[in-house]
Parts: C-alpha cells; sequence; structure tokens
C-alpha cells in the first residue's frame, strides 16, 4: 500500500482525549460595556500604525490590505494588553485554530506539537494518560464517540453520542469542542467532573472521573469455546493491518469454524489501513471507497489482494462508536455480500480530512476535502450504516455482564454455516429529535 496515503486521516472524530501535561485553562469572557459600570470610564488608547514596515514587506502585495487589520491587531496585543510580553507563539497557534474554525464543512482542525503527540500515541497504540475515550469535536458540544475498553470513561459509564455540556462545573456553551477537550485532559490520578447531556434521559447528569494511564492494544482476539475465531479492530493506527494478519493466522491455524470481526467503539485511523484492512476480507481490485469531492468526481481505492480472511464465514459488529475507517470496511464488506453486519446503526463519519504535517514541527492541519461513498455509492456521512441484524446493547445489559450483540453474531454465524434460519432482528427504536440541553 502506498504509504502516502496516511496523508487522509480517517478520524474524526476521532480525536482522543489523552495526555494532560499541556492542559492550561481555558476562559471565556463576556464583554460588558464599560459606561454600564459605576465610576468607570473607558480609557483612550492613540492606536498605533496599522501596520508596520516590516510586516507590510513580508506580507504578499496581493494580500496587504486583507492583512492590514490583522497586523494592526497584532500591535495593539503587544502595546496595550495587560501583561506583557505577550506569547508570540500562542498568538499564532491561536490565529491558526480561528482560520480552522470559519470552515464550517466537515471537520477542519490545528494540531499543535503535543497535541499531534497525543493523537498519535492515542491512534498508534502507545501508553498515554487520559479519560480513555474518542471524541467528535465537529459537533456544538464535545461528543463521546466511544470509550477505550478498560478505560476510566469506559468505567465512568460515558457511551456514544454522550455531550460534554459542561467541565468541572464550567458551562461549555460557546466554547470550541476542541478547547472543551483540552480542558478534559490531565495526568493520571487527577479528577475531572463531566456534567453529560444524553439523549432519552430527563436531565443532565455529572460524571466524576479519574484520568489514569491508558493503554490501547490494535486488535485482540481469542477463539471461542464454540470454535469461533474472535477479533476485534480497536483503531486503524499505523500497524493495523500487520496485528490484524497476524491475528487472523493465528486464529486459522486453529481451524476455527467461522469468525467475528468486532468493529464497535473503532473511531477510525488511516485510510490506507482502512484498504489494507478491508483487503484482508475481499478479493483483489475491489472498490473498497469512493472518495466524492465538491464537483463530483469520484475516486476510487481498491482491494490490495493477499487477504488472509476470503473465504471464511463471518460476521461484522457495528454500533453507534463505529466510525470512519470502521464504516468504510464494514461498508464495503457490506455491499459485496461479504458478511452481515449486526448491532445497531454506525456513527456516520463519512467526510476526508487531507491531514497536512507543517514544516519545522510546528504541528498539523486537518482540512475537509471530500467525503466517503462506500462501493454502492453509499454515503457515509451524517447517515452511517444500517445493520442487517439490528440488535441493541442496553445499560441493563452493561450492568448485568451480558453481551446480546456478541451472542447474536455467534447465533447468526453458526446459523449461516449450518443453513438453518438467520435470527431475527429486534425491532428498531423510532427515531426522535431530542433538542439539545445547555446547563
Amino acid at each position: 500500500m502506498n504509504k502516502t496515503l496516511k496523508n487522509i486521516l480517517v478520524v474524526l472524530v476521532v480525536t482522543v482525549i489523552a495526555l494532560g501535561s499541556f492542559a492550561g485553562g481555558f476562559a471565556t469572557g463576556h464583554l460588558l460595556p464599560i459606561s454600564g459600570l459605576p465610576g468607570l470610564q473607558a480609557p483612550t488608547v492613540d492606536a498605533p500604525p496599522t501596520t508596520a514596515p516590516e510586516q507590510q514587506s513580508i506580507t504578499p502585495s496581493e494580500l496587504q490590505n486583507t492583512f492590514a487589520p490583522f497586523w494592526e491587531a497584532w500591535n495593539l496585543i503587544h502595546e496595550n494588553y495587560v501583561e506583557q510580553p505577550v506569547d508570540d507563539l500562542a498568538l499564532m497557534r491561536g490565529a491558526i485554530n480561528g482560520m480552522m474554525d470559519t470552515l464550517k464543512v466537515g471537520r477542519n482542525y490545528y494540531y499543535d506539537p503535543e497535541a499531534l503527540e497525543q493523537s498519535d500515541a492515542a491512534l498508534n497504540g502507545k501508553d498515554y494518560e487520559g479519560i480513555g475515550a474518542y471524541v467528535d469535536v465537529e459537533k456544538e458540544y464535545l461528543t463521546v464517540i466511544s470509550p477505550i475498553k478498560g478505560s476510566p470513561a469506559e468505567k465512568a459509564g460515558l457511551r456514544s453520542g454522550d455531550q460534554i455540556i459542561a467541565i468541572d462545573g464550567v458551562d461549555m456553551t460557546g466554547v470550541s469542542p476542541e478547547d472543551a477537550r483540552q480542558k478534559v485532559l490531565g495526568p493520571g490520578g487527577t479528577e475531572v467532573v463531566l456534567t453529560i447531556f444524553r439523549k432519552g434521559t430527563d436531565a443532565p447528569f455529572d460524571v466524576e472521573i479519574t484520568r489514569a494511564k491508558i493503554v490501547t492494544p490494535l486488535v485482540e482476539y481469542e477463539l471461542r469455546p464454540d470454535g469461533i475465531a474472535y477479533i476485534r479492530l480497536v483503531t486503524f493506527g499505523d500497524t493495523a493491518d500487520t496485528e490484524l494478519k497476524k491475528a487472523i493466522n493465528e486464529m486459522l491455524a486453529q481451524n476455527p469454524k467461522g469468525l467475528i470481526l468486532d468493529l464497535r467503539n473503532n473511531g477510525g485511523g488511516y485510510l490506507d489501513q482502512g484498504i489494507s484492512v478491508a483487503s484482508e476480507f475481499l478479493p483483489k481490485d475491489k472498490i473498497v471507497v469512493y472518495e466524492k469531492f465538491g464537483d463530483g468526481k469520484l475516486t476510487s481505492y481498491e482491494s490490495i489482494g493477499g487477504g488472509e480472511a476470503t473465504d471464511i464465514p463471518m460476521v461484522v459488529l457495528i454500533n453507534e462508536g463505529s466510525a470512519s475507517a470502521a464504516e468504510i470496511v464494514a461498508g464495503a464488506i457490506q455491499d459485496y455480500g461479504r458478511a452481515k453486519l449486526i448491532g445497531t446503526q454506525s456513527y456516520g463519519k463519512g467526510s476526508v480530512q487531507s491531514f497536512i504535517q507543517l514544516q519545522n514541527n510546528q504541528g498539523a492541519v486537518g482540512i475537509t476535502m471530500a467525503l466517503w461513498l462506500t462501493p454502492n455509492e453509499r454515503s457515509i456521512d451524517h447517515v452511517g450504516l444500517s445493520p442487517d441484524i439490528f440488535v441493541e446493547f442496553t445499560d441493563e445489559d452493561f450492568a448485568a455482564g451480558r453481551d446480546p450483540q456478541l451472542d447474536a453474531a455467534a447465533q447468526t454465524l453458526l446459523a449461516t454455516i449450518n443453513g438453518n434460519p438467520l435470527p431475527t432482528s429486534m425491532p428498531r427504536p423510532t427515531p426522535t429529535v431530542t433538542p439539545v440541553h445547555t446547563p
């Protein structure tokens, strides 16, 4: 696989609440007219020249008029801000974040060098500290995509779709989700209180979480007592394809009856890994995914061949935490009739971010450039994938240690192998529109 594809990052959501070493405070200010405060008058400040000559000279001639207000604001901050000297690096990074916030289609973001290192650590199975959750920073509030297995977030009961509307009692209304994410960061052993709004609940509720060291293996697998190979892919990091191939080979060596691929709560990863993973289950040269650009142009990515599990009977587990690269793989498998999807509707993250590292180790930017379509040209973004057999996983199931989705996957696979009728899908809940609750 051409590793240049790694420039396209299939996450979204898939930002991770990770290390806390740089999590500084963030405060929102409310402007009050000074004339409205008794005994105070607005100070008079003589504005400096709009742009210094050296600033004017480094700005391209065709953009000098456009950037004149930027440099004017820059100079005013340096001459009038109450705390001097001003941190130029922080101003520069803030300006980049501001540019990204003006782009409304898809997820567009800036990772400073520290955040870039954290994201890479979480995506590639390295140890890190935090609450252990994949989150979506595109919505009005910071939103949980999925907790990481065994993490403080999972133990605290966080679920896909949970909106974090306050952090340590501070209202997050109007705060960018990326800034909210950074407020959740912190070193292991420290506590954070998240106020959660969850659809279907009567009111927001608080969850106290103690941050910890998080270990994120990319692949988990075992041969079940019923003779079925079970493989769970946690994320699509750098080595997902090689680790998955190793797991498949070890399982096939034990002559399993069939295979369950678990993509639940998999928030995505790199596109090249998505193609490689899909190639383990599909013949060579099958379209895995299309990219659809604004002008309607379609670019296709095909399976690369050499798959170890193209014939074994299999089923795939998905849920509301399955996003982006996980949806690409599941969508392709479903479109070709390779396997049934079992579980609940997937997350619906189908926008393409071009992930470009900035020069001199100054971080990276992700810019939305296209949308993903399945081989049958079904849209993923804001829609998700519908399972062939719908099975919910309730709070009661979680509390009782049951996994009805995994049970249904095994029953479906054995029924397919034995030529028996497939299990009946559960009744799907009627969709309801629940307004966002603000604290």
